[in-house]
């Protein structure tokens, strides 16, 4: 029997597949938290990586932004080849050499990367975060759980690329990772960020789940609006993922706090923090706070204070 995600512990987690993983979400009737992190940006403190904190937070998957899977980095962790530098006082390690696997050691949840589609060689930075299936079977290999399909500001990503790429990608690596794809914002393309035949397609194309800007994130986004998306998404037997893009992350609690309550109202399985709330992670007092909002102090407690023994 599955395991809600809700409940899992950091043994469950090591043991799960990834049709476990979304069933897990499915169970957990939308109290599951992500938080997005830059993998390239230095870590609010010293001495701690910015997963760790987020995972302290109480964010139940972690998902990292500018990860190259041609080139590993999560910065805050010590360096493959210096493992003691993280003990300097002061110092940001830079996490050269670092994968996906060791940060799901170190924090015991599920952990994805964004992949993006981008078309215009001039919003390209890196050949190593494009969503092509050898960068896919790259992070599956290096220990991603999941895959998150979407676009960057100003990158010019579609939804035509995405769901090419989500098709693609499917059929390379089979079940053996969970594919989320969709839009947190416009990605710097005019127009709404996903419509109804666009999650349809994405059922098609072998999708377990979508990303949707979070209502009250972007211009016309009620909670009617994305209640009416996610329907859609779950008639067609995908979770819904909403999304916080858009450095809200970085508001009051009692902004975040008004968000969470409309995420949920909308219907969302997991509900998301972007990455901007100052630079690489939300403020990780939102994130307590979302966690709060979403599903109270038992759960929020669980999942921040639960031994990476258990």
């Amino acid at each position: 029997m599955t395991k809600r995600l809700l409940d899992a512990n950091a043994s469950d987690f090591v043991t799960m597949t990834p049709r476990q993983i979304v069933e897990g979400i499915r169970l957990s009737e939308g109290r599951i938290v992500a938080a997005e992190i830059n993998a390239a940006a230095p870590p609010l403190i010293d001495k701690v990586s910015n997963p760790e904190l987020a995972a302290s937070m109480g964010a139940d998957l972690v998902l990292l932004n500018f990860y190259d899977v041609t080139a590993p980095q999560v910065f805050g962790f010590p360096n493959e080849n210096s493992p003691s530098e993280s003990k300097i006082f002061g110092r940001f390690p830079f996490g050269l050499g670092v994968t996906i696997n060791q940060v799901k050691a170190w924090i015991g949840r599920p952990v994805g990367l964004n992949l993006e589609p981008i078309e215009d060689p001039e919003a390209l930075t890196s050949s190593g975060r494009l969503a092509t299936v050898e960068n896919a079977r790259l992070a599956l290999e290096q220990g991603a759980d999941f895959l998150a399909i979407t676009g960057n500001p100003h990158t010019g990503v579609t939804m035509q690329g995405i769901c090419r790429s989500a098709a693609a990608i499917r059929a390379a690596l089979g079940d053996r990772i969970a594919i989320f794809a969709g839009k947190m914002h416009t990605a710097g393309v005019s127009g709404a960020a996903m419509d109804a035949e666009e999650i349809r397609r994405l059922a098609g194309d072998g999708a377990d789940g979508i990303l949707l800007p979070a209502p009250g994130t972007v211009p016309g986004m009620t909670v009617e609006a994305a209640r009416a998306l996610i329907e859609v998404a779950h008639s067609l037997n995908l979770l819904a993922m909403n999304t916080v893009g858009t450095s809200q992350e970085g508001a009051s609690i009692s902004t975040i706090e008004q968000l969470a309550l409309w995420s949920k109202m909308s219907g969302a399985d997991i509900h998301h923090l972007g990455d901007a709330g100052t630079l690489g992670i939300a403020v990780p007092e939102n994130i307590y706070a979302w966690s709060m909002a979403l599903r109270g102090r038992r759960h929020t407690w669980h999942r921040m204070a639960s031994s990476l023994r258990r």
